[in-house]
């Protein structure tokens, strides 16, 4: 299971670190995500969902 949101997949968004002397070089920004207890038809699973998705009450945690 990868850190991907499950109700809005956001993930991993790519760009570069930029040196003092301004130099890039690639790097990863992960989202962030928390692996919670959510109410899914009845049953509860565990799931990644972003910080963003929890605090707009998207999903119903249990």
């Amino acid at each position: 299971m990868s850190r991907v949101c499950s109700v809005c997949g956001k993930g991993k968004l790519s760009g570069n670190k930029v040196s003092h002397s301004n130099r890039k070089t690639p790097r990863l920004y992960n989202a962030n995500v928390q692996k919670v207890r959510v109410l899914n038809d009845g049953a509860v699973t565990t799931e990644y969902v972003c910080a963003r998705c929890l605090k707009s009450k998207k999903v119903e945690r249990v």
